[in-house]
């Protein structure tokens, strides 16, 4: 049989999966990525749906064992201590982060996973859920199958969302732009701060006038009417001025007011609906799709820290997840040509300008 292999990413999907069956709670996390110990969900079981049927990964808190009980032929696989569970997580969390391949194998790993009857990397799924189980919340009693996205931050930085041409912004430049100074702007810089710069000298400027791609732009009329606009000013905010946080670009706004909401009594607009945004693109809208406004990710999101902790934003602690998103996103330039965005067109007489939107993860 040919070996699993994966990147830090898929390989941290299984880490999650081993050390939740260890520890048989999933802690919360603080918006700053720290250990809520007093916050935590018991876990009941996790579910994979496997090549021999959908498996139940059953925790018994009381004997410290974990059994695999497929629920298609209604018969227990294995039953094995949950301290085998931390052996192999630890000895695969050391060859995550020492890996220096793209992608790679784990042998040890994969010779346990074979007797747990494990035989992918990644669960399949209906949904876009990474890992699901079933929770028990101590303070409510509810129990209930849940979906979470997971995010390691042991290898690259993931992005949140993703460039394409559907998320290109269109601009008309406005002031007496010229066939000449056009291809000045083309050739004055590979940067763009620099031809941002150029363009304001000759007294140009930039009006948003839309969206490359209407489902996208229907997607955040969605979530908000004013959020294409305020994604467009932000964008500008950051090819002008280099400054890539999220958070920064969140003060520019709100300085800038370019909406013109009233401010006067502390509300926040744009930190509000840009949050908004950003969660929903976390749980599952993606720019591309048509979206009802359903999250795929019904749980929440798994984050591995740097130390090999496993923790979870909850949607029950929703305010959590939405400060650790603004707090770890940034704007990020991708590929002009593959995207096709950042050359001056003409059209009718007009020029406009693309510019394109991808957010990434800090770490």
């Amino acid at each position: 049989m040919p070996k699993l292999s994966g990147n830090k990413g898929e390989w941290s999907e299984i880490y999650v999966f081993l050390r939740l069956l260890e520890v048989g709670k999933l802690y919360a996390a603080d918006a700053d990525l720290n250990k809520m110990d007093d916050v935590f969900y018991n876990i009941i079981n996790i579910v994979r749906t496997e090549n021999i049927g959908v498996l139940e990964f059953r925790i018994d808190r009381n004997a410290n064992r974990v059994s695999v009980y497929n629920t298609e032929t209604a018969e227990t696989l294995i039953d094995i201590p949950s301290e085998e569970f931390a052996r192999v997580a630890d000895k695969l969390y050391t060859e995550i982060v020492s890996a220096n391949a793209p992608s790679f194998v784990c042998d040890d790993t994969e010779a346990f996973l074979d007797r747990i009857s494990v035989s992918t990397l990644k669960a399949k799924s209906s949904d876009k859920a990474d890992i699901r189980i079933k929770i028990h919340d101590i303070n409510t009693g509810y129990e209930s199958v849940q979906g979470f996205s997971i995010k390691s931050r042991l290898g690259g930085a993931s992005t949140l969302v993703n460039a394409g041409k559907t998320t290109n912004f269109i601009y008309e430049i406005t002031g007496n732009l010229t066939d000449d100074i056009a291809a000045e702007f083309e050739s004055c810089s590979k940067l763009f701060k620099q031809k941002m710069a150029y363009l304001t000298s000759v007294g140009c400027g930039l009006r948003y006038v839309g969206m490359e791609n209407d489902t996208f732009e229907s997607n955040l009329l969605l979530i908000d009417g004013d959020l294409p606009q305020i994604c467009a000013y932000m964008l500008t905010e950051y090819y002008s001025t280099g400054a890539n946080t999220v958070e920064k670009a969140l003060e520019s706004i709100v300085a800038a007011n370019p909406m013109k909401y009233n401010l006067s009594k502390g509300h926040p607009f744009y930190q509000y609906k840009f949050k908004k945004f950003l969660t929903e693109s976390a749980l599952g809208m993606l720019p591309s799709k048509a979206w009802d406004g359903t999250a795929d990710a019904t749980g929440g999101y798994i984050i591995v820290r740097e130390d090999g902790e496993v923790l979870c934003y909850h949607l029950f602690n929703r305010n959590e997840f939405e400060n650790y998103l603004v707090k770890n996103t940034k704007f990020e330039t991708a590929s002009t040509s593959r995207h096709q965005f950042g050359n001056i067109y003409k059209e009718n007489g007009k020029y406009y300008l693309k510019l394109n939107l991808q957010i990434r993860f800090i770490k």
